[in-house]
């Protein structure tokens, strides 16, 4: 689990809900009809922008990326792909035939290389799959930015909704508290929904993009160089790149015998 992402959320809900119990109790702020014209006109608003698969298909990979730490290090995938390449080196690409790997793109790099695909054929499923990947990424971001651009608009429609509902009624008193609920807590929730929740998880999936761009980078950088039989310690060195300086020591694959 992507802890930070879970303790940022919680961390941020419970400070607004503190903010509120200070001086007031919390069903001061619980307002129904409010609370629906910001999800229900958010929602709406959302379905128009995109299509229903993709709404879903976002939610799922916020779930799966954004609250979990699955990725794989830069350094741990480098140190993998080298003693593939010695492994190669010794035995020939059907050495790699019994391997199995957690990354789903090494993985299926390993299977496109051992069924004897040529370099180019290989270089061209793995692009493919990469590009597939980060337009998934690209479409789940843009629907919680859409997300993060229409609830405070929604909320601002109720608070005029409300507003209007209270200079109508002005003749009575009692009707000018619901009406002025609705006015100030619509913005509340719009702005509660895009700052707390729909923006940040747009950060974190952009963020979540180009770490798995990069480690796909740089898998599709060693599988090439493995299948052109690069020696596996100059290969490491060229892909040490891809770590910091800090992170170098110890990438090299032991020396051949």
């Amino acid at each position: 689990m992507d802890i930070l992402t879970l303790v940022g959320l919680v961390a941020g809900v419970l400070i607004v809900i503190l903010a509120m119990l200070t001086n007031a109790s919390f069903l001061t702020f619980l307002n129904l009809p409010g609370l629906a014209i910001v999800l229900g006109g958010t929602f709406a608003v959302t379905l128009i922008k995109f299509r229903m698969a993709s709404v879903m298909s976002a939610f799922r990979l916020a779930m799966s990326a954004a609250f979990t730490d699955r990725m794989a290090r830069p350094a741990e995938l480098i140190r993998e792909v080298g003693s593939l390449a010695v492994v190669v080196r010794k035995e020939g690409i059907l050495g790699l035939e019994n391997h199995q790997t957690g990354n789903e793109f090494l993985q299926k790099a390993i299977n496109l290389c051992v069924d004897g695909h040529s370099p180019e054929l290989v270089e061209e499923a793995l692009a493919q799959e990469a590009q597939q990947t980060a337009e998934r990424y690209e479409v789940a971001e843009r629907v919680f930015r859409g997300i993060g651009e229409s609830a405070p608009a929604i909320g601002m429609l109720g608070t005029l909704v409300g507003l209007v509902q209270m200079l109508n009624t002005l003749d009575d008193p009692s009707s000018i508290g619901p009406a002025m609920a609705i006015a100030l807590l619509t913005t509340l929730y719009g702005a509660f929904i895009a700052q707390l929740i729909a923006l940040p998880l747009a950060d974190k999936l952009q963020l979540k993009a180009e770490d798995e761009a990069r480690n796909q980078l740089l898998i599709l950088t060693s599988i090439k160089n493995i299948m052109r039989g690069e020696n596996p310690r100059v290969m490491t060195e060229l892909l040490s790149s891809f770590v910091t300086p800090e992170q170098r020591t110890g990438l090299a694959p032991e020396r051949e015998a």
